[in-house]
């Protein structure tokens, strides 16, 4: 069944007989490359002879993965500096790895961790010696050895579906029921592999939980009004902390042991459970460093002399227990040291919006209550004429006639991004829905290039065509099939928008009738099937074609609220194309993107934000801001998300001084560097720039300008 094909009210059941990690040899060297075939991430590893991969059992390796290869070699060199566990048999870590390493470990087994776009562990016999450069990590054996090759997506969907009804207590009950989906309740949860999708909800006639489904027992309970306002904004909560929610006079979170916290404050319900979240999350984070993964964690420097809290032993206590040190600590005495959130999701309080709530917990948003605001629309119309005076250029509209839609303008929040779920068209977020949603679960998997398809529909708008399809082809490392097409006819059009692609690029005109096509419109709402993963439709009042898409089929896209110059739109365009082509999601390249345009306001994001393209190297899209000092350069380096970095990943710049790893997030870290410091780090990889107020690319920069 296709993805717009399955009825609304169908259960989403996972495919165990869908293979999700592939290992291929390389064609034109030595190694193996190991895809996510539903993630689009791909990760080499170079060997000093070519290899055959042989499949084995994936339980020989200490932690869970997808699927296993062996093969033979006496050195494993990765693409990039990538972060090396080392961990003895068992299961001790002897030592974590980064740039400039050099570890030699005697003869043994031993299991190595590459913290890459793909979770890859390697199991081996022998002595092993790991060492990084500036630009590679190599890790070398004794003389050819076999060499187990085990490899986890990052992949993660719903393992069961809840049924509920509409009826506010049995919408606790169902929420409760999230954290079932937990792989520990440990600190260790705080990494994003090791939190799964909370199960699906749909609305019915009775309440019902399937066989299988059991929430871990904490001890923890979130009193709640049966209201469904409060319930959503407690759900990411009650999912982190495994509490059941249970209807109550008063919010409040209370554990087995009497400790009680009081969530209705004089700050406000809403905010005081934004608190604890993110207070428990952090403190998570740093008391981890005790466990598997114990490394030097900037945050936990930071804050560690300051907290009477003893973290190692507070590693080994119930959840519960945990959950009550934490909150003896005032917010303040952490609040400076918190990782931007990724996401807040403003979550109208209706019954058919409890099915978006897994999606909205998966991303362990803020949750808020839409609060009333003045509409902006004629705002938003005003700002499009304005920028059309003031530019000679055309708009990429094909009629005078501007959309009628209803616009709402979410309050301000310290968030990453946003996203809205309620009616109206949001401006300054994206608008989840639940097609969307649930065509992203329905992804399959794909071997081979990455689809990308650009259409261009009008040769005065070539300027476009012509910048993105270099961009798009530019990219040697990575494995992309771009088509390009020009002038299609409505027949040629509904072909190629229902044809699959990871992204569609379209360059035209569009307008309350469809797209403007050789011999017509093409109305996107008559599609049986739309093929596109995600699409960039860079033309004139795109929002409801958009939704269209999403209707019939696709993931994410990005699309526009009004009329836009041609001008704006092809530097936007090429923006966004590099911005997706780097692997930022669809939510942070628009974020970014933003920033460099006057016109980044008419754009919006309707569906998942946070889809991305491939990404085949060790590091989260980063945007780096260079200001000019006396004795050299200040560098801040801003991190986003991405499918291999979400909440609670670590993350380490690769420049020399620097040991100390810091908790992912859209904050940035300042450094203070050399030239010949600043020039190697940012000829590492190609990044986005922020000098002097406009955004330029590391491969554009002129340093003797700088």
């Amino acid at each position: 069944m296709s993805r717009s094909e399955r009825p609304r009210g169908d259960r989403f059941e996972p495919d165990s007989d869908n293979l999700e990690v592939s290992f291929t040899p390389l064609e034109d060297e030595a190694g193996l490359m190991v895809s996510d075939l539903i993630e689009r991430n791909q990760f080499c590893l170079f060997t000093d002879r070519p290899v055959s991969p042989t499949p084995v059992d994936p339980d020989g390796h200490r932690f869970p993965i997808d699927a296993a290869a062996a093969i033979d070699a006496a050195e494993i060199a990765l693409p990039t500096v990538v972060s090396v566990c080392v961990r003895n048999e068992a299961g001790e870590m002897l030592a974590e790895t980064d740039h400039s390493a050099y570890k030699e470990f005697p003869h043994g087994t031993y299991s190595l961790e590459l913290c890459g776009p793909i979770k890859i562990y390697l199991r081996v016999d022998g002595p092993v010696t790991v060492a990084s450069d500036v630009n590679r990590t190599h890790i070398d054996f004794d003389g050819v050895r076999e060499v187990r090759v085990g490899a986890r997506s990052h992949h993660e969907g719903p393992a069961a579906t809840l049924t509920t009804t509409d009826d506010p207590v049995d919408v606790m009950a169902a929420v409760s029921e999230f954290s079932s989906a937990l792989k520990t309740t440990s600190p260790e949860r705080s990494y994003p592999t090791l939190r799964g999708h909370p199960p699906l909800v749909e609305l019915g006639d009775r309440f019902e939980i399937p066989n299988g489904v059991v929430s871990p027992e904490t001890g923890i309970r979130l009193e709640l009004p049966p209201e469904y306002d409060a319930i959503y904004v407690a759900a990411p909560l009650a999912y982190y902390v495994a509490a059941d929610v249970v209807p109550g006079d008063s919010p409040r979170l209370v554990t087995a042991n009497g400790f009680e916290h009081d969530l209705d404050t004089v700050r406000g319900f809403e905010t005081e459970v934004e608190r604890v979240l993110k207070q428990t999350f952090f403190l998570d984070c740093v008391t981890r460093t005790e466990g598997y993964y114990s490394v030097d964690l900037h945050e936990r420097e930071a804050i560690e002399a300051s907290l009477d809290l003893d973290f190692g032993w507070l590693y080994d206590q119930p959840l519960a227990t945990q959950l009550e040190e934490y909150l003896s600590i005032p917010f303040g005495a952490v609040e400076d040291e918190l990782p931007e959130w990724r996401m807040t999701s403003h979550v109208a309080p209706t019954p058919e919006n409890v099915e978006l709530l897994p999606f909205v917990t998966n991303d362990l948003a803020v949750v808020r209550t839409p609060q009333d605001r003045p509409d902006p629309s004629s705002e938003v119309q005003t700002t499009a004429a304005s920028e059309f005076f003031r530019d000679e250029s055309f708009t990429r509209s094909a009629s005078a006639d501007g959309a009628a839609r209803s616009y709402v303008q979410p309050e301000a929040t310290d968030s990453l991004e946003q996203s809205w779920i309620g009616d109206g068209a949001p401006i300054g977020a994206s608008k989840a829905t639940t097609n969307a949603f649930y065509n992203r679960l329905d992804r399959k998997p794909a071997d081979g290039n990455i689809g990308i398809t650009v259409i261009c529909n009008d040769p005065r708008m070539a300027d476009e065509r012509d910048v993105v399809d270099e961009v798009y082809a530019s990219q040697g490392e990575l494995p992309f099939d771009v088509q390009v097409h020009h002038d299609l006819t409505r027949t040629e059009l509904r072909e190629v928008l229902s044809t699959e692609a990871d992204l569609l690029h379209y360059i035209g005109h569009i307008d309350g009738e469809g797209f403007e096509c050789a011999d017509g419109k093409l109305d996107a709402t008559t599609l049986t099937a739309a093929g596109p993963d995600a699409f960039l439709l860079n033309a004139c009042q795109s929002y409801e074609q958009g939704s269209a898409l999403i209707d019939a089929g696709a993931i994410a896209g990005i699309v526009t609220l009004s009329d836009v110059i041609n001008s704006g739109a092809v530097r936007m365009g090429r923006m966004l194309a590099r911005l997706l082509n780097r692997g930022f999601t669809v939510g942070s390249a628009l974020e970014v993107a933003r920033g460099d345009s006057i016109i980044g306001d008419q754009y919006t994001i309707i569906g998942d934000s946070s889809l991305s393209l491939a990404r085949t190297d060790g590091g989260p899209p980063n945007v780096c801001h260079i200001r000019r000092r006396a004795d050299g350069y200040e560098l801040e380096w801003e991190t986003h998300p991405s499918t291999s970095f979400g909440m609670g990943s670590l993350v380490i710049p690769l420049i020399d001084n620097v040991d100390e790893y810091h908790l992912w997030s859209g904050d940035s870290r300042t450094f203070s560097l050399t030239r010949t410091e600043l020039q190697q780090f940012l000829s590492l990889e190609t990044v986005p720039v922020k000098i002097d107020g406009s955004l330029v690319w590391s491969d554009e920069l002129d340093f003797s300008e700088i």
